[in-house]
């Protein structure tokens, strides 16, 4: 009875009330902003870890454009049931260079985080272009215009500006930014390429055009997801 005596005393008076909820957003802020401060601390050290290449940062940059994470999200829990049917539970270290992550709590399509390597760059672009043709029950709408070029003159700003947050570019990764991306998405010579971002997946992506196309940046994000770390030497250890 004391309590609600109090609680009547913050309800009619604007000035209890407006300390009360002050010192009750400063609280929360001190719990959600303090713990960023060990964040080199809290994620751990997983060996193959990369930035995006030059071309899979665009893909990136076009998978939450189309808002393609309301559907699938990048986040596999570490529950029996998931890791049976998607693999290795998601680690916070494969998320560490994504602005912002694509981990989510609700799934209409399946999880990507794993999709790399699972299907070809052919199932990809058949796939984007129209879902139906591999995915007959598919209610994902179609991105067939893709096929268009892709632009990306902006290139090396937006590693500049990734680097500004915390993504390791090198100056020699942003100096040749442009050559990495056409290097990716054709046949040209990728030995540096692949010393820069390894298991970088190589090659023309969309056949319709020899343009370099935002297909051809989309199929190359979505072919790196979940292969920079070897779990084969890795466990599944799930929750029961």
């Amino acid at each position: 009875m004391s309590f609600l005596k109090h609680h009547a005393k913050f309800e009619t008076n604007v000035l209890l009330l407006m300390v009360g909820i002050l010192v009750t957003v400063i609280i929360g802020g001190i719990v959600e902003i303090v713990p960023l401060f060990t964040i080199q601390e809290t994620i751990e050290n997983v060996q193959g870890i990369r930035p995006y290449s030059p071309l899979e940062q665009a893909g990136r940059d076009i998978y939450v454009r189309e808002g393609c994470y309301v559907c699938h999200s990048q986040m596999i829990r570490p529950f029996r049931d998931e890791v049976e049917r998607y693999g290795h539970y998601s680690l916070a270290a494969e998320s560490m260079y994504d602005h912002p992550f694509q981990w989510g709590s609700k799934r209409i399509g399946p999880d990507l985080a794993r999709v790399g390597g699972k299907y070809s760059n052919d199932w990809h672009v058949r796939h984007l272009a129209n879902p139906r043709d591999v995915v007959p029950e598919s209610i994902m709408p179609g991105y067939g215009f893709m096929h268009r070029a892709l632009a990306y003159d902006d290139v090396e700003a937006r590693m500049k500006v990734l680097r500004l947050v915390g993504v390791p570019y090198t100056e020699d990764d942003i100096a040749n930014a442009k050559a990495d991306l056409a290097a990716q998405a054709g046949d040209a010579n990728t030995e540096a390429l692949l010393q820069r971002y390894p298991k970088a997946s190589i090659g023309k992506k969309d056949r319709t055009t020899d343009q370099v196309t935002e297909m051809d940046a989309l199929v190359a994000y979505l072919q790196v997801l979940g292969t920079m770390v070897d779990f084969s030497t890795m466990k599944p250890e799930a929750i029961r």
